[in-house]
């Protein structure tokens, strides 16, 4: 199972890969998640989820977040 982190305009979004689909979550600092709501098309590529991202949530833009950015995980 492949999971992704990311920080989406400010909130930290994990993305999972689950069988052929993506599955969204906010994680809270104990290690609990609830799903984020995003809905992910599952033919897109690992590679364009920060794309993908950046324009279903563009609302979520301010000035101290104006990017979508992949956050490495250990």
């Amino acid at each position: 199972m492949k999971k992704l982190k990311f920080n989406v305009f400010g909130r930290e979004v994990l993305i999972e890969r689950q069988s052929n689909s993506w599955a969204t979550f906010y994680q809270g600092n104990e290690g609990k998640r609830r799903s984020a709501g995003i809905s992910m098309p599952s033919e897109i590529s690992e590679k364009d989820l920060a794309q993908y991202l950046a324009d279903i949530c563009q609302e979520w833009a301010s000035e101290r977040y104006p990017a979508v950015e992949r956050i490495n995980t250990k």
